[in-house]
């Protein structure tokens, strides 16, 4: 074997590396969904608690990533992911290790801190491995495969996890995985970042955006109890909206922005990045609702449930793979307004759910449909929003579309949990649960039928084209 080919090879065993650290990134967000029920009775969580769980791991992921993109870019992709790895393993520990619902939530917020270190790292040395064209569409289908199974192979594992060992494994089975993913990196991995670029951090940026869409978060989650009109509603709305207002007006000032709002001059980054948000809603949403919906309703085992995402799981990596070929050919805008159109349709089909539902005519259906659409959603997003975009901005542009998606799927639970919420009240009655998550997945295909929109109007059909014309183009260095 050549030395050339010796290093290709080592690329896409580093691929593998990569892509299963992000795995358990995005395994990490929906994992907890079929402990919830076991988490709030072992630790007395409130019923408008238990969305915290899942929340204080993703909006510091979210709020973070783009910090964690521009520490990559200027302190070292490599350098940087590993110690992303080893931060998310110890906090994982920490969070089995927890005796009350404070202890869990601090953990599970540490947890989403040490993902948005690695994450954009991980995606930047994806991006900045493989060439455009059909070698980075492959890297980024596998790429994309791995992110959409993840939530759906999560909800699995954490059945049999639950159920086998107890809540707290769900949260240890990633310390082996992430202390071994941070041991293998130096061997396969080359060190790479930008040098011309002042090392400057925008702390203040990450915060303020941090804490602003934790509060919105928050004030949303809590207005049922709190009410809509309440002091404490609207105070926190306010002080949500003057956090918000500060980071943009903190960017725009910086020297070394964590978000150059220049990089949304072209559109087409936009529109990938407005589609992840709602593609995030969509996802993060409808794996919570249904977790609850097969154990409070339909009386599954944490198990049973988890093992009835299987279909989906298996689908979601089939789809993205076909979804890889297809974008090479076609683009990547018929294929995510496809995918779109099918989780729009997924969701409405779940929407019909029913209180003496059964796995094949309530689960199965949408399930086996949504799933399609996310293989097909995932990797014509990302890759739509890292093409064109420099080497240099790589970790920005990885950052910016884990950011959308991230933050996509806290707001649009905090929403759709604020919906399901406002019909269920304190009510145990199967009857009341069902039509409360009924509105959820209705408001839920909503989201999906926005992000379809979108994909038509803010995506450009000229940069969809660019990319089939890119990736047609003679491999010369693989002819020799």
């Amino acid at each position: 074997m050549t030395d050339v080919a010796a290093a290709r090879d080592k690329r896409w065993i580093a691929l593998i590396l990569l892509c299963s650290a992000q795995f358990v990134v995005v395994l990490d967000a929906s994992i907890v969904n079929v402990a919830l029920p076991t988490i709030g009775d072992a630790l007395n969580f409130t019923e408008s608690s238990l969305p915290w769980v899942v929340n204080a791991y993703v909006l510091t992921f979210g709020g973070f990533l783009l910090l964690g993109g521009r520490l990559a870019d200027l302190l070292g992709r490599r350098r940087v992911f590993m110690f992303g790895l080893v931060l998310f393993a110890l906090a994982s520990l920490a969070g089995g290790l927890a005796s009350t619902s404070g202890q869990l939530i601090a953990a599970r917020a540490v947890q989403g801190l040490g993902a948005a270190i690695l994450s954009p790292a991980a995606l930047s040395i994806v991006a900045t491995t493989f060439r455009d064209g059909a070698e980075r569409n492959k890297a980024l289908g596998i790429w994309g495969a791995v992110a959409g199974s993840g939530g759906a192979a999560g909800v699995l594992l954490g059945g049999v996890l639950t159920e086998g060992l107890g809540w707290e494994w769900v949260l240890w089975v990633n310390v082996p995985i992430g202390i071994a993913a941070a041991a293998i990196a130096p061997t396969l991995i080359a060190e790479s970042r930008n040098e011309d670029e002042v090392r400057h951090f925008d702390l203040a940026g990450a915060f303020t955006i941090t804490l602003g869409l934790s509060a919105l978060v928050f004030a949303l989650l809590d207005a049922e109890d709190a009410g809509w009109g309440s002091a404490q509603t609207i105070g926190i709305l306010i002080a949500s909206a003057i956090l918000l207002a500060s980071f943009v007006a903190i960017e725009r000032r910086s020297r070394a922005a964590l978000v150059p709002f220049s990089i949304f001059r072209l559109r087409t980054i936009t529109g990938a990045n407005v589609v992840g948000i709602l593609v995030g809603a969509s996802l993060f949403s409808m794996f919570f609702f249904i977790s609850l919906y097969m154990q409070q309703v339909l009386g599954y085992s944490p198990i049973h449930a988890g093992l009835s995402y299987l279909p989906l799981a298996v689908s979601i990596i089939l789809s993205a793979g076909i979804a890889s070929n297809l974008v090479t050919r076609v683009g990547f805008k018929p294929i995510l307004a496809a995918g779109m159109a099918l989780i729009a349709a997924g969701l409405l089909w779940f929407s019909q759910i029913s209180t003496h539902g059964s796995f094949l005519v309530d689960i199965l259906g949408p399930s086996l449909l949504a799933a399609v659409g996310l293989g097909f959603a995932f990797v014509p997003v990302t890759i739509a929003a890292v093409s064109g975009v420099e080497d240099r901005e790589q970790g920005l542009a990885s950052g910016l579309i884990n950011t959308s998606q991230q933050v996509g799927g806290a707001l649009g639970l905090a929403v759709l949990a604020a919906i399901a919420n406002s019909i269920i009240g304190n009510s145990h009655d199967p009857a009341v649960l069902t039509e409360g998550f009924q509105s959820a997945f209705l408001v839920g295909a909503g989201f999906a039928a926005l992000g379809l929109l979108a994909t038509l109007f803010l995506i450009r059909t000229a940069d969809s084209r660019a990319h089939v014309e890119l990736g047609a183009e003679p491999a010369l260095e693989d002819a020799n």
